[in-house]
């Protein structure tokens, strides 16, 4: 259909001349075909690039004259399969590229691949094509995921999700129930809902599609389990060093004179700072005028103040966290002990028994043997809330030996852990079974336990226990939601955080369906 008649190559650029053959066209209106010629015209294309070179090419084509009665159309403009779109000075493949490129990498990304592709445009112009691109058509699903992300601060959108082709819907700003309500009115036939524990999403929900069944996902009841956990931890964070085994009992060390009582400089400034504020202390001066006196910072006055001795206000030395030199330290006391002082030596010979560490680690272990001191062991800290909540919420049989032990130590010490501890367990017995029957008696062992955080639980529990019992039972869940989420943000930073609502929608919609055609 096209007779190229000159190919030269000028300043780095190939220009390609080409016209039309002289065949019928069809109307794009009424399908009559005409050759009928009612002028010509040069239309300037662009094409990827050859040998990286841009390519231009200059086709001649007809406006031809509709000849049917019937049509309204009285000319139109021949189109070339495959080279020539309407209105577009592009190719289709470069148009294509174009196109993807502002998918896969946005404005900044794309206008750089397209400048090192030869086809240079700028970031406006791809974002530009990139929002041009048709979505493809809603459909409405069988089975619906709905969950929030946080758009920037305390700013948060909704995304909607196919659970069945695990492909997104659409998205937009805002986490009310009414524009959720009113996508599911416009989109009659949803039969099942999958939804976090959102009292918004169960409004919304519930007034747009009153039928549909709502799914309270396990995920996030297991992780509203485990936020009550580690409250009732942190409100009993006294017992934690509990966990921690008692330290092997040690040779008492040496007594030391009484003119070593104080002989570092921040305990000689400690001793100082005590004995001068206490002396004034008593005289029914407030603290703010001790402060005063003293060019001290009323907190540290009255730290000193409340101590009894000078010992209490000396801050003690945090416990040295376990290392991977740990297992080798034994080694290096005994090749001490043997007559071998040089750290080179001893890092070549560990590091033939596998150590990965380097050898300044090594020369500052040793450092305390040259002084005649013990190598300083690590000891172990008491776990945090958070660390105890992950023990007990983790399957015992996944359990590390170390981590059970310091459980049952801990467990054996609160019964206020321990009684946490039975109620999760028989929680995850239920989501295993997928059996919601126990489910009444364990929220009412929740209400009786006096455990506040539990008792909380169990309220949120009763008031969507349907959703719940279907988390529980069926096998629907919002996995698909969270892996979208999570797409999401990676477009996000993507575009450094800057996308709005219509240019994430547009990317992240486009971009699941690029996988899918392109796994």
């Amino acid at each position: 259909m096209v007779r190229v008649e000159r190919v030269w190559s000028v300043d780095g650029v190939v220009r390609i001349t080409a016209r039309t053959r002289e065949l019928m066209v069809v109307c794009p209106d009424c399908g009559h075909a005409s050759s009928r010629v009612h002028s010509r015209y040069v239309r300037t294309l662009s094409d990827v690039a050859v040998g990286g070179r841009p390519v231009l090419i200059g086709l001649t084509v007809r406006r031809l004259f509709c000849d049917s009665p019937s049509c309204g159309r009285r000319t139109f403009a021949e189109q070339v399969e495959g080279l020539t779109v309407r209105y577009q000075r592009r190719r289709p493949v470069l148009q294509h590229l174009v196109e993807m490129a502002g998918v896969l990498l946005a404005g900044r990304g794309g206008a750089r691949l397209l400048h090192i592709l030869k086809a240079p445009l700028s970031r406006t112009s791809v974002l530009l094509h990139l929002m041009r691109m048709r979505l493809p058509p809603v459909t409405t699903p069988r089975v619906l995921g709905v969950d929030d992300f946080a758009l920037y601060a305390d700013v948060y959108g909704t995304l909607l999700v196919d659970a069945d082709t695990r492909l997104p819907i659409t998205l937009w700003a805002g986490r009310d129930a009414e524009q959720l309500a009113a996508w599911l009115r416009t989109h009659p036939g949803v039969n099942v809902v999958c939804r976090d524990g959102s009292l918004v999403y169960r409004q919304g929900i519930t007034d747009g599609a009153p039928d549909a069944v709502q799914v309270s996902d396990r995920f996030h009841l297991w992780q509203g389990l485990s936020k009550r956990v580690s409250d009732i931890a942190a409100a009993h964070r006294g017992c934690l060093p509990a966990a921690v085994p008692e330290p092997e009992p040690a040779a008492p060390p040496p007594k030391p004179e009484p003119s070593a009582a104080a002989d570092t400089p921040a305990r000689r400034h400690a001793k100082q700072l005590f004995e001068a504020v206490h002396a004034v202390s008593g005289t029914g001066r407030s603290l703010s005028a001790i402060a005063r006196e003293l060019g001290l910072n009323r907190r540290t006055v009255a730290k000193y103040a409340r101590a009894a001795s000078w010992q209490e206000c000396v801050r003690r030395t945090p416990p040295r966290r376990s290392t991977s030199l740990d297992p080798y330290l034994e080694y290096l006391r005994q090749r001490w002990e043997e007559g071998e002082h040089t750290a080179t030596v001893l890092h070549q010979e560990i590091v033939a028994k596998g150590y990965l560490g380097r050898y300044q680690r090594v020369k500052l272990s040793i450092a305390p043997l040259r002084r005649g001191l013990p190598i300083d062991t690590p000891r172990e800290r008491p776990p945090s809330p958070r660390q105890v909540a992950r023990w007990i919420t983790t399957t015992p049989s996944r359990r590390g030996l170390h981590v059970t032990e310091a459980l049952r130590r801990l467990l054996s010490h609160c019964p206020e852990l321990d009684q946490a501890h039975d109620l999760v367990r028989q929680f995850a017995a239920m989501l295993d079974a997928r059996d919601a029957t126990p489910l009444p008696d364990w929220l009412d062992q929740l209400t009786a336990s006096r455990l506040p955080a539990m008792a909380s639980l169990a309220k949120a529990i009763r008031e969507d226990q349907h959703a719940v019992v279907q988390g529980i039972t069926t096998a629907f869940n919002s996995g698909v939601n969270e892996g979208r989420i999570t797409d999401l943000k990676l477009q996000k930073r993507i575009t450094a955080g800057r996308a709005g609502v219509p240019l994430l929608r547009q990317r992240v919609i486009l971009m699941a369906h690029l996988r899918r055609r392109y796994p």
